[in-house]
C-alpha cells in the first residue's frame, strides 16, 4: 500500500479548510455576525491522526468524532496537541462514562439515561464535560436521527444541571435527510429562544454541516461541524 504524500495532503486539507472559513465568514456577513462567533469544529471521523496534526497547525482548536472507539484511540494519540474534543455521535448509555473520559464537549445528549454516567466518568476524570441537549428536528414518527423532542428539553435539562461534573453550554440539531435545511433550522431557532428564557447561559447552539453550515449561520449557529468539506471524501474503512 502506497503512503499519500505528505506535503500533497497537507495542500488539500489547506484549500479546505480556507474554503469552509470563507463560507462561515460570507454567511456571518449576510446578516451582520462577526465570524469570530461561530466555531469550526473539524470532524475527523475515519480520517488519521496525521490529518488532525495538520489541522491543529493550521489554527483548528475543535475537532469532532462520532466513534467512541476511534475517538478514544485519536485522542488519546493525539492529547498533546491541548484540543477541544466533540463527541457528536448517537450515545449508549454503557458507553456515556468512557466518553467522559476524554471528550470536553458531548453534542449528543437527547435522554436523561445518559446523564448519570457522563457525570461519572467526569468525576473520575476530575474534568467538567461541557454538554449540549440534541433536539429532533425530525416530523414526529420519523425514524432515522437521534434527538429529544422539544417538549423533553427542560426536564432534560434539569437532569444536566443537576449532575456535578456537567455543564449546560445549549442544544444541537441536525437538519432532516433529504428536505430543505431552512424551516428546520429556524425552527431550531425557535426552540433555542425559548430554552434560554430559563437558561440563560446555555448560549451554544451546535448546527450546521458540509452542505447546509449557511443557513445554519444564518439563524444564530455558534458552531457548525464540518467534515468532508474540508477533509474531503471519507477514507474507505472496513
Amino acid at each position: 500500500m502506497t503512503t499519500p504524500d505528505a506535503g500533497g495532503r497537507r495542500d488539500e486539507i489547506v484549500t479546505g479548510l480556507a474554503t469552509v472559513r470563507d463560507r462561515i465568514a460570507s454567511a456571518c456577513a449576510d446578516v451582520g455576525r462577526d465570524p469570530a462567533e461561530v466555531t469550526l469544529v473539524v470532524v475527523t471521523k475515519f480520517f488519521p491522526a496525521s490529518d488532525v496534526r495538520v489541522l491543529a497547525d493550521l489554527g483548528v482548536t475543535h475537532v469532532g468524532e462520532n466513534r467512541h472507539q476511534e475517538a478514544e484511540a485519536k485522542a488519546a494519540e493525539c492529547a498533546d496537541l491541548g484540543l477541544t474534543w466533540h463527541f457528536i455521535g448517537g450515545l449508549q448509555s454503557n458507553k456515556a462514562a468512557a466518553v467522559a473520559a476524554y471528550a470536553d464537549v458531548v453534542e449528543s445528549v437527547d435522554r436523561a439515561k445518559l446523564v448519570a454516567p457522563l457525570d461519572r466518568g467526569a468525576h473520575a476524570r476530575d474534568h467538567v464535560v461541557d454538554v449540549l441537549l440534541q433536539v429532533s428536528l425530525d416530523p414526529p414518527g420519523r425514524e432515522g436521527r437521534s434527538g429529544a423532542a422539544p417538549e423533553d428539553l427542560a426536564g432534560l435539562a434539569a437532569a444536566v444541571d443537576a449532575a456535578g461534573m456537567l455543564r449546560l453550554r445549549g442544544l444541537m440539531a441536525v437538519a432532516p435527510l433529504g428536505a430543505d435545511p431552512r424551516p428546520a433550522f429556524e425552527r431550531l431557532a425557535a426552540i433555542r429562544a425559548e430554552h434560554l428564557v430559563d437558561h440563560p447561559d446555555a448560549t451554544w447552539l451546535s448546527a450546521g454541516m458540509s452542505g447546509d453550515l449557511e443557513h445554519a449561520v444564518r439563524v444564530g449557529a455558534t458552531h457548525v461541524r464540518v467534515g468532508s468539506a474540508v477533509l474531503g471524501s471519507r477514507p474507505q474503512v472496513k
